[in-house]
């Protein structure tokens, strides 16, 4: 019994239309669609695939290849093409017959292709001139005799073993409607091609991490845990600016925080979320008072967050988890920045730092916190820590409860509820954040890096296109913070 189940056995394994053994590449077809056979990298050129049902010429079983018309004497016209393959040993067989309908000369040729070196990387099919090996006429051209071909592998092509070739077989005739079938084609050599990517050699596909993404495409070649940067924005910075007076308006300069910022958020193979390196650069801090800067991702658990290096933290008034992020959120909240003043030092003139023309400028202070994330018992999609969710915000003069966010983005578990809805702010549980009875915000957040404004100057005299922008809710003049012609007051900008 066993020996018939190994039996049993063998013949499955030999069923199948494409086969892939160590010394053997074949193919008989039997998969019934070309297309199947595209994707495992064998090649048509005039050739489609017959049922016996419908042409009881067919070779074996129950598909044969079937060439159009043979009426070109071409062999660029009508062929069949193996996948890259290193030879072994031995004959490259297959079977052929015509079709007998009238005809007035038919052929075939066979031939090796050499991978191309020198082909440039851009070059998907890297072929070098075919160098014909065998020619076969058909005794005449009618003929239904069945014509099993032999050719030996050229000893030229065993002399390296890190050599890869195809093989070609072409169709060519002359006069008549007469074609040829083609079927169990085997060639004597192990499978060499990379179906994901256009069926180039294998071993040109360089993968140094062994991660599935080849180095060309891939921003880590030596790091198996990462593949893909993914930044936000896609190209150079966003500008945050902050109004610390909320819930009144103050004086409405924009300039009591200015950062820009750059998210890259890394992912694997798999596209997932590895790492989030967020880039902030303090530009100004045109306030009195000591303020922190955070931000979250909201609604993305804490717990998917493994460690968090590289912010600032100098004050008291924060408590964290083990993993960096802040304690009692039910969203990963990132403490950046405790104290501004401590990584942006004012130089004691003046009002905060870099707001007031003529004083001592500071250069700018860049902080870069390293977010890394639970990769083994749980997965983090790329729109889980997109702009969507990216929530940052101010918290005011080391007072843990008083946030300033975005307007419409949420604030934190641990803000001072009873601030909501007093002074100028008009909140609105699940409709409206952060924005006052005139739709006016206490944050902004633009692409590009843009002017800030100088000191006690309001916002709009600089922006002259904001306050329409502001009270229309957003659908006059998106793009406000452009310097477009009468957009701008520059005589008041920093």
């Amino acid at each position: 019994m066993k020996n018939i189940l190994k039996i049993f056995s063998s013949l499955l394994l030999f069923s199948f239309a494409f086969t892939v053994q160590a010394q053997t590449v074949s193919l008989d077809m039997e998969s019934g669609d070309r297309n199947k056979d595209a994707a495992n990298c064998w090649a048509f050129g005039a050739i489609g695939y017959a049922n016996k049902s419908n042409y009881p010429a067919v070779i074996n079983g129950t598909y044969a290849g079937r060439t159009n018309q043979l009426t070109n004497t071409s062999t660029s016209a009508c062929w069949l093409k193996s996948p890259w393959f290193k030879p072994a040993a031995g004959n490259i067989t297959f079977k052929v017959k015509l079709d007998g309908n009238p005809g007035t000369t038919r052929g075939l040729q066979v031939f090796y292709i050499p991978f191309n070196e020198n082909a440039k990387e851009d070059d998907k099919i890297r072929e070098s001139t075919p160098v014909s090996i065998y020619t076969f006429s058909f005794p005449t051209a009618t003929t239904t005799t069945l014509q099993n071909i032999s050719v030996p592998v050229p000893t030229a092509l065993l002399a390296d073993p890190n050599k890869y070739f195809k093989i070609q077989i072409s169709f060519v005739g002359t006069g008549g409607t007469g074609r040829a079938f083609i079927d169990d084609v085997v060639i004597p050599g192990t499978y060499f091609s990379n179906p994901s990517e256009n069926c180039l050699p294998k071993v040109i596909i360089t993968d140094s991490d062994s991660d599935g993404v080849k180095d060309a495409d891939d921003a880590y070649p030596n790091d198996a845990t990462k593949a893909y940067n993914n930044y936000l924005p896609a190209k150079g910075y966003s500008t945050l600016m902050f109004e610390d007076l909320w819930p009144s308006l103050g004086d409405y300069d924009f300039n009591d925080y200015v950062v820009d910022y750059k998210l890259n958020r890394i992912t694997n193979a798999k596209n997932k979320v590895v790492e989030v390196q967020a880039e902030f650069i303090s530009r100004a801090a045109g306030a009195s008072r000591n303020n922190s800067f955070a931000f979250s991702f909201d609604e993305l658990a804490p717990s998917k967050i493994l460690s968090v290096k590289g912010n600032s933290v100098t004050s008291g008034i924060f408590s964290f988890n083990a993993n960096g992020t802040e304690a009692k959120q039910s969203s990963a909240n990132i403490v950046v920045i405790s104290e501004i003043f401590k990584v942006l030092v004012p130089t004691g003139q003046g009002i905060g730092v870099n707001t007031t023309l003529g004083l001592p400028k500071v250069a700018p202070a860049t902080t870069t916190v390293i977010i890394a994330f639970d990769t083994k018992s749980t997965t983090t999609e790329l729109d889980e820590v997109g702009l969507e969710k990216f929530n940052p915000y101010l918290i005011v003069n080391q007072v843990r409860g008083v946030e300033i966010h975005l307007p419409n983005k949420p604030s934190s578990n641990l803000v001072n509820k009873t601030l909501l809805k007093t002074g100028e702010d008009d909140y609105k549980e699940g409709e409206k954040y952060y924005k006052s009875k005139t739709n006016l915000p206490w944050a902004l957040s633009v692409t590009g890096t843009i002017p800030y404004m100088q000191e006690k100057i309001d916002f709009t005299k600089g922006y002259l296109k904001f306050y329409d922008w502001a009270q229309s809710g957003g659908k006059l003049y998106t793009d406000w913070y452009l310097d477009l012609p009468s957009y701008r007051n520059t005589k008041v900008l920093y």
